[in-house]
């Protein structure tokens, strides 16, 4: 995964009218914390960093004004209930080499066997512990030919190399269903007696 460069400034004005202020000029109020620093409140270009988080677990390389270089992953975004603009990121401070904990989209392929099976996605991103600079950002899992009945277990994924699973091998992703027979319904049941 390949670092998206974004510039920043120290934040000095706090509230929310420096905030406000913030995003009238294009940026995105933040905070970098993490290995034990103190937080640096920071305001980051905000059409760049929209187009950052499109990626998910983007690696950040934030080059803030006056006070050096971090490299940072997005923590937690918030963005307008209405709008769906940023409002505000956390961010946390990684190292190469560190592993992290991340959050990964399964993404399925294939057809499932003939028939009118139906595949049950029981978790849509699966927590795994990966290199901080080589995030994978998705599992992908092979559904070609499964029949009702099969399910794929955390452990079945094929991760890229580097990456572990954070979570029990036990745990169902994906399972494979038979159609339900639809009940007929009593006004049918009645046409059929008359």
């Amino acid at each position: 995964m390949s670092e998206v460069k974004l510039s920043a400034a120290s934040r000095t004005n706090f509230g929310k009218g420096a905030a406000r202020q913030a995003r009238r000029d294009g940026l995105v109020p933040g905070v970098i914390y993490g290995h034990g620093t103190d937080p640096k409140h920071v305001d980051v270009e905000g059409h760049g960093l929209m187009m950052a988080l499109k990626t998910p677990n983007v690696l950040l390389s934030l080059d803030i004004a006056g006070d050096g270089t971090e490299l940072v992953i997005p923590k937690a975004v918030q963005r307008h209930p209405v709008k769906r603009t940023l409002t505000h990121v956390d961010f946390l401070i990684v190292k190469k080499g560190e592993k992290v904990t991340v959050e990964v989209a399964v993404v399925t392929e294939g057809d499932l066997a003939a028939g009118n099976n139906m595949l049950e996605t029981l978790l849509t991103t699966i927590t795994v512990e990966a290199e901080a600079t080589h995030i994978p950002t998705e599992v992908t899992v092979s559904i070609a030919g499964l029949e009702a009945g099969a399910t794929i277990h955390a452990s079945d994924l094929v991760l890229p190399a580097g990456t572990t699973l954070a979570v029990d091998g036990e745990t169902a992703v994906l399972q494979v269903v038979a159609p339900q027979a639809e009940e007929p319904t009593a006004e049918a049941a009645e046409g059929e007696e008359a």
